[in-house]
């Protein structure tokens, strides 16, 4: 009998070939960022900041994982985790299957190039004394990959892609606006070929119509290039356009994992649903009801026992306070963190 044939592959940037279809790009197991505490002359440490608490999720080969949460719940910190832009202080982080969670500097140096991430604020991400395509060019010459008249040429190219002129190749970030100035922000992350490409955040310093501008544009690059993102924000409407599941987060754990269209047909996390809720032009896909949330989050620095969540749900109860929820399938691909997924909250 003939051999199946092999899976259908991205062209490798180092490491080997990639894998499409449903093949998992990044694999996320109970990860964990405690920033220690300390006080006092010998700077003792007498307390943790729990910013991630054992979060785990998986993004497919050419998909888009939507992470979003208020301010402070640790969407940020873990990107950077991720991204081994910090360490993290327990969990693995998978990329095509290799654990790259403890890797040293020489040893991660490869993999730089697989993953690339995307800032929030272009303003302060571009080195004001570099020129824009100098900015661009500079992963393809800390690689190895092209220097010269070829790196000029690769340059030159990744400006078409992202929508720039060639002749701004030679002005500086200030000459630029704030759209412009992440156009040039996605071309470096471009630059050197990644598979899997974060997204901090990366339109919420923009104007609304330039948001969309970035957001087509990802799309459109996703699209050409096979891309896997992660994209983190705040705006569900933005998140729900761009992304094919989302993670919700709250006080450093995930609350809830759903395709997009299922999340926001069917929310089952009463956190979930306030969000969704909070968003006019998606009432309709929701509750129609405002669900107004009582208090404030918590500290990460001593977060509620059980689940996090309960101090603000109306329907907690001493099981809450007293035991965790475990992040449960209730139908394909659908996960929520509480003992009674479902619940109606109240206004």
């Amino acid at each position: 009998m003939a051999s199946p044939a092999p899976a259908p592959t991205i062209a490798g940037n180092g490491i080997g070939p990639h894998p499409v279809g449903n093949a998992t790009v990044l694999d996320v197991v109970a990860l964990k960022k405690h920033f220690p505490v300390k006080k006092g002359l010998l700077r003792r440490t007498v307390g943790q900041v729990y910013a991630v608490d054992g979060v785990s999720f998986s993004i497919n080969a050419g998909e888009t994982l939507g992470l979003v949460g208020e301010s402070g719940c640790g969407k940020s910190t873990v990107a950077r985790t991720v991204m081994r832009l910090i360490e993290p202080t327990a969990g693995s982080i998978l990329l095509d299957g290799e654990d790259v969670t403890r890797l040293g500097k020489t040893a991660m140096r490869p993999y730089r190039r697989q993953m690339q991430m995307i800032f929030q604020d272009p303003f302060s991400s571009l080195n004001p004394r570099m020129s824009a395509g100098d900015i661009v060019g500079e992963p393809l010459i800390v690689h190895g990959l092209a220097r010269g008249k070829d790196k000029e040429r690769t340059v030159a190219g990744l400006f078409d892609q992202v929508g720039l002129r060639r002749s701004q190749m030679r002005a500086f970030p200030h000459e630029f606006s704030g759209g412009q100035r992440q156009r040039i922000s996605i071309a470096r992350a471009l630059a050197v070929e990644p598979v899997f490409v974060v997204g901090d955040e990366p339109i919420s310093a923009l104007d609304v119509n330039i948001q969309a501008q970035i957001i087509n544009l990802m799309i459109g690059l996703q699209e050409r290039l096979r891309l896997t993102y992660l994209f983190i924000a705040h705006d569900l409407a933005v998140v729900r356009h761009i992304s094919d599941h989302i993670v919700v987060m709250y006080l450093g754990r995930v609350v809830e994992r759903s395709p997009t269209a299922e999340l926001f047909r069917r929310p089952m996390h009463p956190y979930t649903a306030s969000l969704i809720s909070a968003v006019p032009p998606l009432a309709s896909t929701g509750s129609k009801r405002r669900i107004v949330l009582k208090g404030e989050v918590p500290s990460a620095l001593n977060p509620p026992s059980g689940c996090h969540f309960r101090t603000r749900c109306p329907a907690a109860t001493a099981r809450c306070a007293a035991e965790a929820p475990e992040l449960t399938e209730i139908a394909p691909g659908h996960r929520v963190a509480c003992h009674f997924p479902g619940v109606v909250v109240a206004e």
